[in-house]
């Protein structure tokens, strides 16, 4: 275990985790970034709501200018993976593997993994991605598929809602069963029904590039769209803060109160996991709420220019 107790402790280096640790160092405060880089923004072909760059961004290159300027004020970024968190006395215990650290605070700003269609390997997922093909934020990108051929794989309250979501911006929307027929409420159908969204039975398989379109199996037959959203929910990276006895919401989101800490003392969460929009500028503005509390719950305990 290092000697070093750092003033916090975050883990995650997304929008988030990196918005949290600008803050913290222009806040003259010891902080350690753990990245695993595993961060969705990373995924993004270009985004076209960030506020600021009105011709588009890509993910990554968002990332790094993040990732620099939380530098430029010594934000100590190490790229390692959190396997365990833990509470002894005062202190947390952030286990990295074999290596252990402690901190007065920390941020969790682990996020989400979305589930994808079984079927896609990485390089083709990764690719489509880029082409906008695949597509996992209607929110996001919704405008780009204005008055094109979309499939949103899904079923149930879920796919229904996503659906008619996108259908605000088409009307060629095709609800695709990922593993046969769909099990849908009377309300879903109905829904459905009045928005004009069709269904088609799965399973999904075989995902191809034809024509400049996501092609696949499907009950009948291959079918072609523009872009495709997966609809088939997310992992929640919330172990850890249930590993020290967080409460959790019952889908497994960190429930924080309106200052993002934990019912955990000295433990905070923001972004994706924490319920909320899954957006860069929520995730963003949640850090910075956090990271001030941090700062003023230290300082409150110890003057902190040292």
């Amino acid at each position: 275990m290092t000697e070093q107790i750092d003033d916090c402790i975050i883990v995650g280096a997304g929008p988030a985790g990196l918005t949290a640790a600008i803050y913290l160092a222009r806040y003259y405060l010891k902080i350690r970034l753990f990245d695993c880089g595993t961060s969705r923004a990373s995924w993004i072909p270009t985004s076209h709501n960030h506020a600021g760059f009105p011709e588009g961004i890509n993910g990554e290159e968002l990332l790094d200018r993040m990732r620099e300027q939380a530098a430029k004020y010594g934000a100590l970024r190490e790229p390692k993976r959190v396997t365990d968190l833990k509470i002894e006395g005062t202190h947390f215990i952030v286990c990295c593997d074999d290596e252990q650290y402690r901190a007065r605070s920390v941020l969790l700003a682990t996020g989400v993994v979305n589930n994808r269609p079984k079927g896609i390997d990485d390089r083709f997922h990764d690719e489509a991605m880029a082409r906008g093909l695949i597509r996992y934020c209607p929110v996001c990108d919704g405008y780009e598929v204005t008055d094109k051929r979309v499939a949103v794989i899904g079923t149930g309250d879920h796919g229904t809602a996503e659906a008619q979501f996108l259908r605000t911006y088409t009307a060629d929307i095709t609800l695709v069963c990922p593993h046969g027929d769909h099990d849908l409420s009377k309300e879903c159908s109905s829904a459905l029904d009045e928005a004009g969204i069709k269904r088609v039975a799965g399973p999904c398989g075989g995902f191809a590039v034809a024509n400049g379109r996501i092609a696949f199996e499907t009950a009948k037959g291959t079918m072609e769209f523009d872009s495709l959203y997966p609809a088939l929910g997310s992992v929640i990276r919330s172990g850890l803060a249930e590993k020290v006895g967080a409460k959790l919401t019952g889908e497994g989101c960190i429930i924080t109160d309106d200052h993002l800490e934990t019912s955990i003392p000295g433990l905070f969460a923001a972004g994706d996991v924490v319920k909320g929009l899954d957006q860069i500028s929520h995730a963003m503005g949640q850090a910075g709420v956090a990271a001030t509390t941090i700062r003023n719950h230290l300082a409150s305990k110890t003057p902190l220019r040292r």
